[in-house]
């Protein structure tokens, strides 16, 4: 066994740094046998040098994060501060400096993927980042090497932890959007600012990394179709369960049938009580893969907090070892398909529309005559009239996206149409 240690530089001290320090630490002979080699944290970048840390060593304490990488003299850095800058230059910098890099950074991979990929091939040293999507749920390796010889054709799944416990609290208790937020915030599940996780920016480059992995081409952040469950009613998770359904926020990545083009999107959807995901309770990540030979998959586990994303780092970080001790990379980038991304209104699937309608004769004719104008067919209409108003409620067959948008602003110009009051997809059917 080589007995100089591979070192390891730390970008970053909060939740999860501090969490990788410390087993790193506590675990150090098992990490030693594991990987073939003893490892030694070399240094912990910081913005505040003054915070307590316990159980970091205050001499590995640092604040200039660009000498420590470029020491010259580190194996492998691990950045887990998050965020565009300084992340992508300190990451480029480290590769130019020989190490290896394993990162939590979903913004900056969904943003620059490629190009970090570029730069690590370039001085022959791995990107790995197995933390940046669902936590301690193995994923992305299993996307990139197990499934490597297979083609996945659907990843589907619950990537947010926040956004699942609000809708999980308003499925299970009755409570509103607000009162479910202010219960997730108060355990912790969600941030002071929660506009990330609820507005879907988080999931959304979540689906971004997993889209290009999984379909071997490129997928940015501003590819992805995004919408946040803020728009989530009470009345939206009551219908749902009228269809035997609940509501979830699901990042949707799916090969077209022709296998010509690629879509990645975010979005609120009801899905069946009898499909797996229906059952993910809680801040619980899953999520669902649908390949040619495999079949179907479903990775499930906590998708957050400082001990399940140290965990992957972790197994990241004895990867990349293991490598380094064999003069060896793992798997880099693959986009070999180039397949381009469709828009959003190329996406067919089905659509739950509930509208405010005038209560007398001929109004279910006239809304239905829209939808035929625009071939959009209609499975089931629930018509609910009180004191001259009403509601009507309408579940499609599948249609596209494009032809759904064109039928609601046909809808909101009839006379007899009050308002339409929520629009979600019917997905995992």
């Amino acid at each position: 066994m080589r007995t100089r240690p591979l070192k390891v530089a730390l970008l970053g001290c909060g939740v999860v740094g501090s969490e990788v320090a410390r087993i790193m630490t506590t675990h150090a002979d098992d990490l030693t046998a594991r990987i073939g080699a003893p490892i030694e944290l070399a240094g912990i970048a910081v913005r505040r040098p003054d915070r307590v840390r316990e159980g970091v060593p205050a001499e590995l304490i640092t604040t200039d994060a660009t000498a420590l990488v470029k020491r010259g003299d580190i194996d492998v850095v691990v950045e887990v501060i998050g965020g565009i800058e300084p992340a992508r230059t300190l990451i480029t910098t480290a590769f130019e400096h020989g190490a290896s890099v394993v990162s939590a950074n979903k913004a900056l991979l969904a943003e620059d993927g490629a190009a970090l990929h570029a730069a690590a091939e370039k001085q022959n040293a791995d990107l790995y980042y197995e933390a940046a999507v669902a936590g301690a749920i193995p994923l992305v390796r299993p996307l990139r090497e197990s499934l490597a010889g297979d083609k996945v054709n659907r990843v589907l799944g619950i990537v947010n932890g926040t956004t699942n416990f609000i809708l999980d609290r308003m499925d299970s208790s009755g409570a509103g959007y607000s009162e479910a937020l202010d219960e997730a915030t108060a355990l912790g599940y969600a941030e002071a600012d929660p506009t990330a996780d609820v507005e879907g920016f988080d999931a959304a480059a979540k689906a971004a990394i997993l889209a290009g992995i999984a379909f071997h081409t490129r997928v940015r952040l501003d590819d992805v179709h995004r919408e946040g469950l803020t728009e989530v009613t009470s009345a939206d998770i009551a219908s749902a369960k009228r269809m035997g359904c609940t509501v979830k926020l699901l990042a949707i990545c799916e090969r077209a049938a022709d296998g010509k083009s690629v879509t990645a999107r975010v979005h609120p959807a009801m899905i069946p009580l009898s499909h797996p995901l229906a059952s993910v309770r809680e801040a619980y990540n899953a999520v669902f893969v649908e390949a040619e030979a495999a079949g179907q998959l479903m990775f499930y586990g906590p998708g957050a907090g400082g001990s399940p994303t140290a965990s992957a780092v972790l197994g990241d970080l004895v990867v990349a070892c293991r490598n380094r001790l064999a003069n060896t990379t793992g798997p880099g980038d693959s986009a070999y398909t180039r397949l381009p991304v469709s828009p959003m209104g190329d996406v067919v699937t089905r659509y739950h529309i509930s509208l405010d309608v005038a209560d007398k004769p001929g109004v279910l004719a006239q809304v239905a005559t829209v939808f035929a104008e625009h071939d959009v067919s209609i499975d089931t209409v629930r018509q609910q009239g009180k004191d001259g108003e009403a509601s009507l409620v309408v579940v499609t067959h599948r249609a596209a996206d494009a032809a759904l948008s064109a039928t609601v602003e046909a809808l909101r110009r009839l006379d007899t149409v009050r308002g339409v009051a929520s629009i979600m997809r019917v997905e995992g059917e």
